[in-house]
C-alpha cells in the first residue's frame, strides 16, 4: 500500500490539536519525516495547550462562572481555528498568539 504524505501530514496536524497527548504523538511521528506543515501545527497546538494549562490554573482561583465561560470560549475558538487550518492544509497562525508560539517553539521541527 502506498502512503499518501499529504493526507498523513493533514492527519498529524489535526491530531496535534486533540489533547496534549495528541500533540506529543504528532511531534514524535513527525520526527523522521520533518513535514513543515505538521511542525507548524505542533508548535501552534503546543503553545495553545501550555497556555491553556497555565491560565487555567489562575482562572480556577476565581469563583466566577462568567470568567470561566469566557476562558473556555476563548480557547475553544482558538482550537477550532487551528483545526480548520489543519483540515484545509494551510499554515494559519492562531490570532494574536500564533506568531508568539512560532517564535518560542522555533526549534521544534527544525
Amino acid at each position: 500500500m502506498q502512503k499518501n504524505p499529504e493526507k498523513q501530514s493533514n492527519t498529524l496536524a489535526i491530531v496535534s490539536y486533540i489533547t496534549l497527548i495528541g500533540t506529543l504523538i504528532a511531534f514524535f511521528m513527525n520526527k523522521e519525516d520533518r513535514n513543515p506543515m505538521v511542525s507548524f501545527h505542533v508548535r501552534q497546538a503546543l503553545g495553545l495547550w501550555l497556555l491553556h494549562m497555565i491560565l487555567g490554573y489562575f482562572i480556577g482561583a476565581f469563583d466566577s462562572w462568567m470568567i470561566s465561560i469566557s476562558f473556555w470560549v476563548f480557547f475553544i475558538v482558538l482550537f477550532i481555528y487551528g483545526i480548520f487550518g489543519a483540515v484545509a492544509g494551510k499554515k494559519n497562525e492562531v490570532p494574536v498568539l500564533g506568531p508568539f508560539f512560532q517564535k518560542i517553539f522555533a526549534s521544534i521541527g527544525q
